[in-house]
């Protein structure tokens, strides 16, 4: 009796990548999938193209990331994701002029819904690389695009305000917004942490890194990666605090 081979289609192969454990089979599936002579539609192929980018840029491959986060764009499926994937790639890089084209891109190209998420990330970015005057233009759209999230970027745009050596108007009460709305957990603990430290509040911004830290430890590793500039931020200002603290 002859055993025939049945092959595994495109989408059960993208359904596998999605729930692939690691990203050495989230790769290999993907891969499998991208090379099926089987009939693929726009969508499945886009949808493999980001199962390979996730895992090369869990990885650390950010080079080959973002060509195949660029090969997924040509595709125009969620165009605005697919350039934030290429954004995060160049940014980890080291390419941070690439990650802002991208950027400004996913935004122009984003629906109403999700451009204040690139215009956050670009305005992140850009104060990491202490680009204020950019990072405070990019935060001022996200503001105008919010919706849940104004309390947030408010914040944040307070600490790239003080970052420049200026003193933003109502940082109480853009602290205490921030602290009270569901945006106020998360990454909102990195703003809030170091909003504290600034005003010499050590034992809230101690509080507030070291939550921060521990839940940014114990996220997926793509998303980890993404966030490791507020980490290193982070531990620097929670080391920096320890002498502060012994003074108190």
């Amino acid at each position: 009796m002859t055993v025939v081979a049945v092959a595994i289609s495109p989408e059960e192969l993208l359904r596998r990548a999605m729930n692939a454990q690691d990203a050495p089979s989230r790769e290999r599936l993907a891969r499998k999938g991208l090379a099926t002579r089987a009939p693929i539609d726009r969508t499945t192929n886009s949808m493999l193209l980001r199962q390979l980018y996730l895992a090369l840029f869990e990885t650390r491959r950010f080079d080959e990331a973002r060509r195949v986060a660029e090969s997924a764009i040509e595709l125009g499926i969620l165009r605005d994701v697919m350039h934030h994937d290429a954004a995060r790639a160049a940014a980890a890089a080291g390419d941070l002029d690439d990650a802002v084209t991208h950027l400004r891109s996913a935004a122009r190209r984003a629906p109403a819904s999700r451009r204040a998420l690139h215009w956050w990330t670009l305005g992140s970015l850009e104060f990491h690389a202490q680009r204020y005057d950019e990072a405070a233009a990019a935060l001022e759209r996200a503001m105008k695009w919010a919706t849940h999230d104004r309390p947030l970027y408010r914040a944040e745009l307070a600490l790239v305000c003080i970052a420049a050596g200026e003193r933003p108007k109502d940082l109480q009460k853009t602290i205490d917004a921030l602290a009270s709305a569901p945006c106020g957990q998360g990454y909102g603990r990195f703003v809030l942490g170091h909003l504290a430290y600034a005003a010499r509040e050590f034992r809230a911004a101690r509080l507030y890194l070291h939550a921060f830290v521990d839940r940014t430890e114990k996220l997926a590793p793509a998303a980890m990666i993404a966030l490791e500039p507020e980490l290193r931020m982070s531990k620097a200002t929670l080391s920096k605090m320890a002498p502060e603290m012994a003074n108190e």
